[in-house]
Parts: structure tokens; sequence; C-alpha cells
């Protein structure tokens, strides 16, 4: 038997318009990121998608998407858990900063080290390997076990956290990983063997 696990980036967010290090900041959708949500969530209930459970961080953006998902196709009330497991990447001292401030307070080459490399971290914050390491063991605990007994699984998180999700299921290295660009409110589906290894992935874009 094989489940069914739905990865989504959170829609636009206010501070992704503003090119802004967003990292646990709590900010909202953009009209254009509620927009792409429920273009994710019309693309799933086309492909006839129902969830037997759903998964986001503690951030609205993310809450907001899944939500936007689920009235999509037609589960508003389903069963959503919330956990800051699956937050953003903390980017530490560079929160709150427009990118290109950044890169004149500590140079272009620093702020893409920081941005793009798998195990440094920004003034205190978190790498992405600091990232994987909340995120992997929460799968393994909470949301696998629900695939591996054939169920349907949506989780709406960021990008980092998604990073560092399809880094295990891909078998991808650090390298390759943070060159892995995600789109939002773009749905990702895998089918899951009975063993946890991926059987199918495909890209909604």
């Amino acid at each position: 038997m094989s489940g069914t696990l739905v990865l989504v980036r959170h829609g636009q967010s206010e501070w992704n318009l503003k090119n802004l290090f967003t990292g646990w900041r709590d900010v909202g959708l953009t009209a254009q990121g509620g927009a792409e949500a429920k273009a994710a969530g019309e693309k799933l209930r086309d492909r006839g998608l129902k969830f037997d459970i759903a998964f986001t961080s503690a951030l609205q953006r993310a809450q907001k998407t899944c939500q936007f998902i689920l009235d999509a196709v037609g589960q508003p009330e389903l069963e959503t858990v919330r956990n800051q497991a699956l937050n953003e990447r903390d980017y530490g001292d560079l929160s709150g900063l427009n990118k290109d401030d950044a890169r004149k307070k500590w140079g272009e080459e620093q702020v893409h080290i920081w941005r793009r490399s798998y195990d440094i971290q920004p003034p205190g914050g978190e790498s992405l390997r600091d990232t994987g390491a909340r995120v992997w063991p929460y799968y393994m605990h909470e949301m696998q076990p629900h695939v591996l007994r054939g169920g349907t699984v949506l989780v709406a998180a960021h990008g980092n956290s998604l990073r560092a999700l399809i880094m295990a299921l891909d078998g991808m290295t650090g390298e390759e990983i943070v060159k892995l660009e995600l789109g939002t409110g773009v749905p990702i589906v895998y089918r899951l063997n009975a063993d946890s290894t991926v059987a199918s992935k495909e890209v909604l874009g």
C-alpha cells in the first residue's frame, strides 16, 4: 500500500513582495498569495485528491495557504495540525531587513553565503541544516506514519522547511538542495511506497 504526500510552499507573502528576509516573522499573504493558494487547491481538486489530515507551521502565511487549499478541495473542516517544527528557517539578525540593504551592510558575498550555503548560519539564526534538524524528526514521527498507512497528507509550509523535507525524500546533498527553487503556491505530489521510498513525484506547476 502506498500513500500520498502533498507539499505546498505558501503563497506570496507581504514581505516576499517587499524583498525582505522573513524567517519567523509572522506576516500575511498578499492578494496574489491568496490567489496562488486558491489555484493550488483547484489543481489538487482537479486531480481528485482528498486529504486525511493537514500539517502546517505556526505562521499565518502557511496556515492561510493551507485553509485556502482545503476550502478549494471541499474539506474546510479537515483536521489541521500546526507546529513550529515546520516554520521557515530563522534568519536571525537578517529578519525584517531588505535583501539589498543587507548586501550593503555585510557585502554581496557574505549575504549570498548565508542565503545559499547548507550549514552556515546568519547571525543569530539557523542554517538549512539546523532547519532540517527540526523538520526531519517531526516528519518521521508525526507525518510519515499517516502516509505509510495509505493516507493522503497535505503539508503547507515554507521554502526552507520544505527544502529540508525534499532533501530527505529525494536523497539530495546539501550542495544540491540549496540550488532548488520552490515556487509559491505550487503543489508537489509524492506517492510513497510502503517502505517510505518515493514511488513518484509530480510538480503541478
